[in-house]
């Protein structure tokens, strides 16, 4: 829960920040191009923190590790990837700024080289606070970082607003309060010591290189669409609109399935340490199925909730951006199946064969450039959305088959397929249905949701007395 209250907070929070930038002060084409951006940066963050995060989990756990060793070495070669990818893109911001479309606002492309260059340096001392059960620590760093981001953005958007610098304001916001981790960590930053040794350093980049690649694909399933969007998508395919409006309105709508993705990091942030610390006992298998299932469960509860009210929560946005509606269904099943593919990732990540990450993950890039390529054309962001479900959905199957011959887990399959299928359903039916008084609406909603849990607590106590 401390874990939870430290990713879902800060998450929810920032979340909050949604109505302000769609409804107050940012257009779709403007806020197509901050979508743009940040698309770019999730990429760039998996090659700062170069898999380190995980390795460390891993080599810090070993029998005899020396820990202190393990995390200065991991944590010098991410200080030293991070000062050559920043000062390479502060060097090259005017031409970066220009391919990106704030051609006018080099600035803003060294204000994103610093925040990621933190931003990524932190996260080994967060790693560490998780690994060494300090979940306090975690929760209230996180929350006040983000309290932070909420407070200038108010400050800045509400109080000293500039349309000249415009988006830049949401990096300047990040720029601060990120500066602030400096301070948190200080006493970790002056301990720490350079270190390289050949044996430690070389074994942990061997366990990370194929985490790197694994993170660059699987960010191409999550962020391709919304770059290749602008290009693939027919000229007058939505008429009166522009491309940039297109990829403004998907990022909208994109946060919404974002809730979903809030539970799954919560839980990534306790659930990874936890695997490594029970890997040793012989019935963590069981242990391992267990939690996915329930996972599953409060996942397809997000799926419901959030799917039957958007009539409610689109109301945090302009109506401009309504359009994008659509796409939310799919992308909260694409998140899901990502959850299920992490939690199934336990079996290479154990036996240390973290190459086949990689090998699903490219299968699931390459198919998500083909799938987008195919749909875009015809769909629009309806076609990448439904791509972006499919091709989690196929890199999970993947997972859990090989997963199955070198670390077999007994997942209930089955009930956990038919808990995804019939809430799905559930959804479409429920949606058929439009009230005309949204007080009508949503008391029916919360009692279809009441209903679920009823049914859903029925057959998990009639699991638990057999």
């Amino acid at each position: 829960m401390l874990y939870g209250l430290g990713n879902i907070i800060p998450r929810f929070l920032n979340f909050l920040l949604f109505p302000i930038h769609t409804g107050f002060r940012f257009d779709p084409e403007e806020f197509g191009v901050f979508t743009k951006v940040m698309a770019i940066v999730a990429f760039m963050n998996i090659l700062y923190s170069f898999g380190m995060e995980t390795t460390y989990f891993r080599f810090a756990t070993k029998p005899d590790a020396d820990t202190k060793r393990v995390f200065n070495a991991g944590l010098t070669f991410v200080i030293v990837v991070g000062v050559i990818i920043s000062g390479s893109i502060i060097i090259f911001s005017g031409p970066i700024a220009n391919a990106l479309d704030v051609g006018s606002h080099p600035d803003f492309i060294i204000w994103l080289a610093v925040i990621m260059f933190v931003d990524n340096i932190a996260s080994l001392p967060f790693a560490r606070l998780r690994l060494e059960n300090k979940p306090v620590r975690f929760a209230i760093y996180r929350i006040t970082n983000i309290v932070v981001v909420v407070g200038l953005n108010l400050f800045f958007l509400f109080v000293i607003y500039d349309p000249a610098i415009g988006i830049g304001y949401i990096f300047l916001a990040l720029l601060i309060a990120n500066s602030m981790y400096l301070i948190f960590f200080f006493k970790t930053f002056i301990q720490w010591r350079p270190t390289y040794d050949r044996e430690i350093t070389s074994s942990m980049l061997s366990y990370s290189y194929p985490i790197v690649l694994t993170g660059l694909l699987g960010t191409t399933n999550e962020f391709f669409s919304r770059i290749s969007l602008e290009n693939w998508l027919p000229k007058g395919f939505y008429p009166g609109r522009s491309s940039e409006f297109a990829v403004g309105v998907f990022g909208a709508a994109y946060r919404f399935a974002v809730l979903m993705n809030l539970a799954v990091m919560a839980y990534r942030m306790a659930a990874e340490p936890f695997f490594f610390n029970n890997a040793a006992d012989k019935e963590s298998p069981k242990l391992f199925a267990r939690v996915n299932h329930y996972f599953v469960i409060v996942c397809c509860f997000i799926l419901l909730g959030i799917a039957i009210n958007m009539d409610v929560l689109k109301l945090m946005m302009a109506s401009s951006y309504w359009e994008g509606i659509v796409v939310v269904v799919p992308l909260l099943l694409g998140y899901l199946f990502f959850g299920i593919y992490y939690n199934m990732t336990v079996w290479y990540k154990l036996t240390d064969k973290t190459i086949y990450g990689t090998y699903i993950t490219v299968g699931g890039a390459v198919l998500t450039i083909v799938l987008n390529y195919l749909l875009i054309p015809m769909y629009g962001y309806l076609g990448s959305a439904w791509a972006t479900t499919f091709v989690y959905l196929a890199m999970t199957v993947t997972c859990y088959l090989l997963g199955q011959k070198y670390y077999p887990i007994p997942y209930p399959v089955f009930s956990d397929a038919l808990y995804i299928i019939a809430t799905t359903l559930l959804v479409y039916i429920v949606n058929l249905y439009e009230f005309t008084n949204p007080i009508v609406g949503a008391v029916s909603h919360t009692g279809v949701i009441l209903l679920w849990l009823g049914v859903v607590y029925l057959i998990e106590g009639r699991k638990s007395l057999h």
